[in-house]
């Protein structure tokens, strides 16, 4: 089921993907020249928030999460970040240290691209650069978006909506139609809502009930996406 004209996904989702489609092959090389590629196992952590900015990576499979860590390990999850993305380029491009910390979902492909190629491509591909430069203001607004419109909503308003924001960032192409599951901890769910464990429970056993969603341990199967739409109460 499509969401397209009752909820608007591009003001909620990172579009970083779109920075690497159909980029001209030599600036595509020279971006790459020293990556390497890497099997992340799920938990593992790819940068934690101050560390040295040595490069950024690409997401060639799989699912990472970027939070803020308080001093007693509680997690505020900024983003979801999936395959096709790019992710570290922002602790680069303002300095020395990476902005935030980010851990692997699920066992995840990635490639590590060293600072001096990246540099070096925003240097020569116009293509690059003006992409990376859409793709920060857009993210400014998505980050805008969020602070004003969250701090406004109830814990059930702001699940809904973050139920229906991973939905299509887990979705497919050509799944239409089809039922889309989640595979997210009820924890990192918390911690992207920005609320107690508990609550999630409470209120996903409550959304069963009501047959918008179904679950199976970490999974949770979205059946009826409109309803969510209107419980997020997004205007």
């Amino acid at each position: 089921m499509s969401i397209k004209g009752i909820f608007p996904i591009d003001k909620w989702d990172f579009k970083s993907e779109s920075i690497l489609i159909d980029l001209p092959a030599e600036d595509f090389d020279l971006l790459m020249a020293h990556s390497n590629e890497k099997l992340y196992k799920k938990n593992e952590i790819l940068f934690r928030e101050g560390a040295y900015a040595s490069g950024i990576f690409y997401i060639v499979k799989g699912k990472v999460k970027k939070y803020k860590a308080d001093e007693e390990g509680n997690e505020q999850i900024i983003y979801l970040a999936h395959t096709g993305q790019l992710i570290g380029y922002h602790g680069i491009l303002s300095g020395d240290q990476y902005l935030d910390s980010v851990g692997v979902m699920e066992d995840s492909r990635i490639v590590f691209i060293p600072k001096d190629d990246f540099m070096r491509t925003l240097e020569h591909s116009s293509i690059f650069s003006n992409r990376l430069l859409k793709t920060l203001s857009h993210e400014y607004t998505v980050l805008t978006n969020s602070l004003t419109v969250l701090a406004h909503k109830t814990v059930r308003e702001r699940l809904a909506l973050q139920l229906v924001v991973i939905r299509e960032k887990y979705k497919e192409k050509g799944a239409e139609g089809m039922p889309i599951v989640l595979n997210i901890s009820r924890e990192d769910l918390a911690n992207l809502v920005g609320t107690a464990r508990e609550n999630v429970v409470r209120i996903l056993t409550e959304f069963k009930e009501d047959n918008i969603l179904e679950t199976k341990g970490r999974k949770i199967t979205i059946k009826d996406v409109n309803k969510l739409v209107q419980i997020a109460n997004f205007k």
